[in-house]
């Protein structure tokens, strides 16, 4: 993958960024062939940005690559054989903590854990050949095509619908959700994570309206994020909205991102900034930072923190398991920050 998804989603977008089902149903993970799907949407077609992929028959060795998607195929009640290794926010073992339960949670229940995948800054497709796959699944992804036409070789692959590395969390879960035949439990899925989100924004109503915008600070760079990524689009879930002039700034760099100079800081007003920092004395250097004295949210303490490489990860992008793991908090801090 160019750039590996740590990197494009962490490194770049966060400062270089739990419950097994977070609203799915209470039912153990499943190995795929399971009741729980149906064996009828076979054959199936799904358009993508890369291509056009048929699955003949309900898959039974799910393998995932890119980030999000290991996460919805977990949340649908299936195992992938074999998923990314993650470096940023994850266990020794290169596991996210949410994704860490849902296994744990499978394999108690008698389930082979998954292989995971070299940690690479390219497509490891040797690695995903050993795995035997019947499908492959990268809806977030930066696949390029090259790479896409290599892996669908190797098994039908389906990538994102749009753009690299911008796909909602939802399309995710409707998108693996269509590809496993399990149509039906992911709209459920996504309603019930629905229901979270709104459940929290109701009890915050002080958020409804007021605008934000999301920002990192790493290594001398200053990044802010658009409305076409995916963690921004979380925020707008709780009622936020995007503030103008993180669109009168943008240099278009790419669709979700853009970085900023330090001179131009002051110019980026909102009711409330959020920031992505992987530790503490990040963010405290941030914040004391002669640039970020210039900003009125951080002189008004109008700052709402994100902090510690796995709640960064948990946002950047938010999926379906990792929603509830940092949701109570970046509710808390956005809300205090309004409250200064």
């Amino acid at each position: 993958m160019s750039p590996s998804p740590q990197r494009a989603l962490v490194l770049a977008a966060a400062s270089a960024l739990v419950l097994a089902g977070c609203g799915a149903s209470d039912e153990p993970a499943a190995t795929a062939g399971s009741d729980s799907s149906s064996a009828s949407s076979f054959p199936l077609t799904i358009e993508h940005a890369l291509g056009e992929t048929v699955i003949e028959e309900e898959p039974t060795r799910v393998v995932t690559w890119g980030f999000s998607d290991a996460d919805a195929v977990l949340a649908l009640g299936v195992v992938p054989v074999a998923m990314p290794t993650v470096t940023y926010g994850a266990n020794a073992d290169g596991v996210l903590p949410w994704i860490q339960d849902a296994v744990d949670e499978a394999v108690a229940g008698g389930a082979e854990p998954p292989v995971l995948l070299p940690d690479s800054a390219e497509v490891p497709f040797e690695a995903i050949a050993a795995a035997a796959p019947d499908v492959i699944l990268a809806t977030y992804s930066g696949l390029t095509q090259e790479e896409y036409d290599t892996l669908a070789d190797i098994a039908p692959t389906v990538a994102y619908a749009d753009q690299p590395w911008t796909t909602p969390w939802r399309d995710v879960v409707t998108g693996v959700g269509a590809a496993l035949g399990r149509e039906e439990q992911a709209a459920e899925l996504v309603a019930d994570t629905d229901q979270l989100i709104a459940d929290a924004a109701a009890a915050h109503p002080e958020l409804a309206g007021a605008t934000v915008a999301a920002v990192s600070d790493f290594g001398g760079t200053f990044y802010v994020y658009e409305g076409a990524d995916p963690r921004v689009e979380f925020l707008t879930d709780l009622g936020l909205q995007v503030a103008p002039s993180v669109g009168e700034l943008s240099t278009g760099q790419s669709s979700f991102y853009y970085e900023l100079s330090y001179e131009a800081l002051s110019d980026l007003s909102s009711d409330v900034l959020l920031t992505y920092s992987e530790d503490q004395a990040a963010l405290d250097t941030f914040l004391s930072s002669p640039q970020a004295q210039t900003m009125a949210q951080v002189v008004e303490g109008r700052v709402a923190p994100v902090v510690g490489a796995d709640k960064v990860s948990a946002v950047s992008p938010p999926t379906v398991l990792s929603l509830t793991y940092s949701l109570d908090d970046t509710v808390a801090a956005l809300s205090a920050a309004l409250a200064a």
